[in-house]
């Protein structure tokens, strides 16, 4: 499977997170803000980072961000701003838009403008959409520690009428499997149950760990 290229605007706490996990996990990550010292801080670690004022289109287009996969406006406060640059970005062709929203109102604007999908900091941490959009197999994920964490993971063709055993998730990618989530059943699995479409793997291990096994099972 290709890397998947991001662009993430605005570096408040959670523009940040995200901007730290999609680096982790060694994507390529355009970074953008208005702030020369936030985008100082960051330079050194991130792909490309650029000051800029994204409700100028010409400025965007001329960085490329029509060509990159995926694009987090996570602009703080400026609600304004915000839409702006959403529908800059639509207009500019980019393939998936999701935008950080303030309150509903906010939400209803972008979503009409052609956002893919918002976000709002209350009910997901940065940590949690970097690990979303990395791995579209990842349906959720919460960490248990700075290190360790939790994830529901949807079956992938790799690994379907594949045996628990035969898989043998902690020998070869030290994790584990909690549960299989089978509709509305939990499974817990035994070595000779094997994968069906549509299954949920339920699993816990170290964050470098659950990445290797997601980014596996896409390929």
């Amino acid at each position: 499977m290709a890397k998947k290229t991001f662009a993430v605007i605005g570096l408040g706490r959670f523009g940040s997170a995200v901007v730290e996990e999609l680096i982790k996990s060694n994507h390529e990550v355009l970074v953008i803000d208005r702030d020369k010292d936030r985008i100082d801080k960051v330079s050194k670690i991130a792909t490309h980072a650029v000051v800029l004022n994204t409700s100028d289109e010409s400025a965007l287009k001329e960085v490329g961000i029509q060509s990159l996969d995926h694009v987090i406006v996570a602009i703080g406060k400026d609600i304004e701003d915000s839409i702006l640059t959403t529908l800059i970005l639509k207009e500019l062709g980019v393939k998936k838009i999701t935008v950080k929203v303030q309150n509903q109102y906010h939400e209803k604007v972008v979503k009409r403008l052609g956002a893919d999908e918002t976000i709002q900091p209350e009910r997901i941490t940065g940590m949690r959409l970097a690990h979303r959009i990395i791995s579209e197999s990842v349906l959720e994920f919460y960490d248990l520690s700075e290190e360790h964490s939790f994830i529901e993971l949807e079956a992938t063709q790799k690994i379907i009428n594949t045996t628990v055993a035969n898989l043998d998730l902690r020998e070869k990618f030290r994790i584990n499997l909690v549960a299989i989530k089978r509709g509305n059943d939990i499974i817990i699995p035994r070595p000779d149950d094997s994968f069906d479409l549509n299954d949920h793997l339920l699993l816990v291990g170290k964050n470098a760990d659950l990445n290797k096994f997601s980014t596996w099972c896409e390929k």
